[in-house]
């Protein structure tokens, strides 16, 4: 739980800076609707965005790396146009539908970078915060595990929380960096 209400309130304040970007730089009015928009796009992002994009990875995976690169772009298109439809934000003319996926395909692998390291350093805090508060009252090497398995269970909960994180398998991890 502690992970999506970072990854959420992040998403969002991110969503929020990238939508004003696009309303500056586009055609498109977005204006205070950026805090309404913010919230729409931050939940497409988080719910409907890996599904698109399973769907057209799964698609175009087959196909050529312009297929590939167009499969992410319709992705964004369609969660642009979601974001549009459901709150205040005008796209105005045709550059105010073509641009601000673009622009929002870019701010997406900055924020990923971003998310990384925020995830993984409120990780370590929160671990450290509940070490202490569990571990208060007990002896340090009674919990302690044989440095073999400790390194190996250490392996396998970083997978999982990779996986967990995004739920994408390694492949489809590799897959979507392949990509861009």
């Amino acid at each position: 739980m502690k992970t999506w209400i970072v990854r959420f309130a992040s998403l969002y304040v991110f969503n929020v800076v990238l939508l004003l970007v696009v309303g500056w730089l586009t055609p498109a009015r977005v204006g205070l609707h950026a805090l309404w928009a913010g919230v729409i796009l931050t939940l497409a992002t988080l719910l409907l965005k890996p599904l698109l994009t399973k769907v057209a990875t799964s698609l175009s995976a087959s196909g050529t790396k312009l297929v590939q690169y167009l499969a992410v772009f319709v992705v964004e298109l369609l969660v642009w146009i979601i974001t549009v439809w459901l709150s205040g934000v005008r796209a105005g003319n045709l550059w105010g539908w073509i641009v601000p996926p673009v622009l929002l395909l870019i701010g997406w692998v900055i924020y990923d970078q971003i998310d990384d390291a925020l995830s993984r350093k409120t990780g370590e805090l929160y671990d450290a915060a509940e070490a202490k508060i569990k571990g208060s009252g007990s002896a340090p090497s009674a919990s302690a595990p044989s440095s073999g398995a400790s390194a190996a269970s250490a392996e396998a909960t970083q997978a999982g929380r990779r996986e967990l994180d995004d739920g994408l398998t390694p492949e489809q991890r590799r897959m979507l960096d392949e990509l861009g």
